[in-house]
């Protein structure tokens, strides 16, 4: 079933997705503060196992070790943030705008 606007029951909606937006870039600066904590460990895992292959070794296991680490965090906190502005979409704020008349509401 399409979605019709209650003020002009036009079929051309849009989602405006303002929570998952916010939230997501919320939860990567916070994934990405946590992923510094995660770069440090990798950084150390990374340098245990480049070992084994010297100095050169020591030195690409910690830059990768590192980046995975830091990568992860930024992901996971990006992931997590978005669902919960999803949440926050659907429960809380007006999401749909009308491209007609350009009316916001939400869908209960």
């Amino acid at each position: 079933m399409a979605i019709q606007c209650p003020k002009c029951n036009s079929t051309l909606i849009t989602a405006r997705n303002m929570g998952k937006k916010a939230c997501c870039s919320i939860g990567i600066v916070a994934g990405g503060a946590q992923g510094v904590s995660n770069a440090l460990k990798g950084a150390r895992i990374g340098a245990e196992v480049g070992a084994f292959f010297g100095q050169t070794g020591i030195f690409l296991g910690r830059l990768a070790g590192a980046l995975v680490g830091a990568m992860i965090g930024g992901i996971s906190g990006g992931i997590a943030g978005a669902k919960v502005g999803e949440i926050i979409d659907d429960r809380v704020l007006d999401n749909f705008e009308c491209m007609q008349c350009e009316h916001v509401f939400r869908i209960d």
